[in-house]
């Protein structure tokens, strides 16, 4: 069968089997979306992490010199009301001599607050600590015994193989007695 034109398309070069051509190209650019689509959609945050994107927590029950333990994200965060004396261990430290240089007052919105993510900046353990009689190393604040990071009540690597101090969550207080972390 002989490729047949119009006068019209004899004129412009056009034959059905470019015609052919482009509409075989469309629907493979329509099929391949098709496939795409639901496996870039599958790579969004699910509805639990996007649930999780803040946490709301009630300070009013935490005593003074009390720790506890939430979930931000899937991550521990711990929450310390410090004492008097831990904020004055922690704010009697010489920067300069820290690893990962911060002063306390850098690292929390209320004295008496601190808020970190607990996890060690080395392998990412999970510090203890946080429960009374758990090993607080040689600064008060937090101990590591996987590889032997000590952290200060500040949350500062003191002595050990972490690089880096615990981190702060991004938090503010929507309250005298409430905080969002996220």
């Amino acid at each position: 069968m002989a490729d047949t034109a119009t006068p019209a398309q004899a004129g412009s070069g056009e034959t059905r089997r470019d015609f052919l051509y482009l509409a075989a190209v469309g629907m493979g650019a329509v099929g391949t979306a098709c496939v795409a689509w639901p496996l870039i959609n599958t790579m969004n945050p699910s509805a639990e992490v996007l649930a999780l994107a803040s946490t709301e927590v009630d300070l009013s029950p935490i005593e003074v010199g009390q720790r506890v333990t939430v979930t931000w994200r899937g991550n521990p965060v711990f929450i310390d009301h410090r004492t008097s004396d831990q904020i004055q261990q922690a704010e009697a430290v010489d920067v300069a001599e820290l690893r990962d240089p911060q002063a306390d007052d850098a690292r929390v919105v209320n004295p008496e607050w601190l808020v970190v993510i607990g996890v060690c900046t080395h392998l990412g353990c999970v510090p203890l600590g946080q429960k009374a009689g758990q090993d607080r190393g040689e600064f008060g604040g937090w101990f590591c015994p996987c590889h032997g990071s000590h952290y200060d009540t500040s949350g500062r690597i003191r002595k050990g193989p972490a690089p880096l101090n615990l981190p702060v969550p991004p938090y503010e207080f929507t309250g005298d007695t409430s905080i969002v972390i996220g």
